[in-house]
């Protein structure tokens, strides 16, 4: 039998060390919101593959889909020969986004691409060309999508200069001691100081915040952004990529708040495990740069928008809506009730919508000062005692949970027992 020691020793020989494993465990299989490695061993998995499996892993729906389409072609490239998949998922996008509309999509591959089109779209729209970000902001990890990636270690570490005319101001966080008027403010002093409005291409924020710690974006602050925009002409892009696609309770946590956005950049779950990402927008926006300035060899690959347009079935078929706002008040309930022991390491702020749900880890009980060391010991303690469990954070002292929104109740309340009994140990050892 092949270990996973084997495995890793191999892995370490033959692939770069920039691109870093969370776990030292390779899977063998998965079902739903299990995996199993390659020793046969089972984990609950409340990572699902970093918000990209609100359906679960193989949905047999998404399967069902995929392996039809496989029958057929795999590829084409959809600005050589097109395809009815790929019109019939922009269609459905564009009535789900609650963009002014009317809408239009396009299809790529990864975040990365979707993000750095819809700078692109948003430069060739208002004949601008600076672009506006937050601290703690997760982008992309492309040179372009760096720059306006809100947190060095790791992901900027080693790889500037990045691009010209991208800014950044303070991204919303009560906990932290950053209000929404203080965020504000400094918008309005970029404006004063640095690039004047009339410059701005587009502002671009995650209404929740992803690997930046999860982090809510407040309803009245989204609605002055919105305001600010409408009054400069700017665009407002909402990047969607971890957030979208019913894990905080909407198809789209902007939605929450009631704003509507420019632009709309998506990926992760929207093709339940496949690559595919994309960008929804007013029309008039969308179709700013002229023919062949935008694409990619496989963007909407035919595989992805088979399984694309199976998620959104599940997603309305499951009633996945209404699961996620059950999921997370479930979720938060337990945690709230840990948080009150007094032999594990204090619990800080939490915090969800929905079912993106994420805790604190801090120093003292009461307190807001990161402990990213307990952090990690969490991290592989759970992995121990069979749970997948991914930290993020600008301070790197954040749990995040994003459990599959299919995952049985019994599952979840089985990773939450680990979070328990894990959250006990590492206390013991403190």
């Amino acid at each position: 039998m092949t270990t996973n020691a084997q495995l890793y020793a191999r892995r370490q020989a033959a692939v770069p060390r920039g691109v870093a494993s969370a776990t030292p465990v390779f899977a063998a299989k998965a079902e739903n919101a299990e995996i199993w490695d390659v020793e046969g061993r089972r984990y609950v998995d409340f990572a699902g593959g970093i918000a990209v499996l609100n359906t679960g892993h193989r949905h047999p729906k998404v399967m069902a889909a995929v392996e039809e389409q496989n029958r057929r072609f795999t590829h084409t490239a959809f600005q050589v020969m097109a395809y009815e998949s790929y019109v019939t998922l922009a269609e459905r996008i564009n009535k789900l986004a609650p963009c002014k509309g009317p809408n239009k999509t396009i299809l790529f591959s990864t975040g990365a691409e979707a993000v750095e089109n819809a700078v692109k779209i948003a430069r060739a729209f208002t004949g601008r060309s600076a672009v506006v970000s937050f601290s703690g902001a997760f982008h992309g990890r492309t040179l372009l999508t760096l720059g306006l990636t809100g947190k060095v270690v790791p992901y900027k570490t080693g790889f500037g200069p990045f691009p010209g005319e991208i800014y950044h101001v303070p991204f919303p966080m009560a906990c932290h001691g950053v209000s929404a008027e203080d965020a504000f403010g400094a918008l309005d002093r970029l404006f004063k100081a640095d690039v004047e409005p009339r410059r701005v291409a587009a502002i671009i924020i995650e209404p929740v915040q992803g690997e930046g710690g999860f982090y809510i974006a407040p309803t009245d602050f989204l609605r002055r952004l919105r305001a600010l925009c409408d009054e400069h002409g700017i665009m407002l892009i909402a990047d969607e990529i971890q957030s979208g696609f019913a894990r905080t309770g909407k198809m789209f946590a902007i939605e929450h708040s009631g704003v509507q956005p420019d632009m709309i950049v998506m990926a992760k779950s929207l093709a339940g495990g496949f690559p595919l990402s994309g960008i929804v927008g007013r029309q008039e926006v969308m179709d700013a740069p002229a023919p062949g300035g935008l694409g990619g060899t496989y963007g909407g690959n035919p595989v992805g928008c088979a399984a694309a347009l199976a998620v959104l079935d599940v997603i309305e078929e499951e009633k996945l809506l209404e699961r996620s706002t059950r999921l997370g008040q479930r979720v938060v309930e337990r945690l709230k009730s840990i948080a009150k022991r007094n032999d594990i390491p204090p619990i800080g702020d939490i915090r969800n919508l929905g079912g993106m749900i994420a805790f604190e880890l801090v120093k003292t009980r009461g307190s807001d000062e990161p402990d990213a060391v307990m952090t990690g010991k969490l991290t592989a303690k759970a992995l121990d005692n069979g749970l997948v469990l991914l930290s993020c954070g600008v301070y790197a002292n954040t749990i995040r949970i994003l459990v599959p929104l299919t995952a049985a109740d019994k599952i979840v309340d089985e990773g939450l027992d680990i979070i328990e009994r894990s959250l006990v140990q590492i206390g013991a050892t403190a």
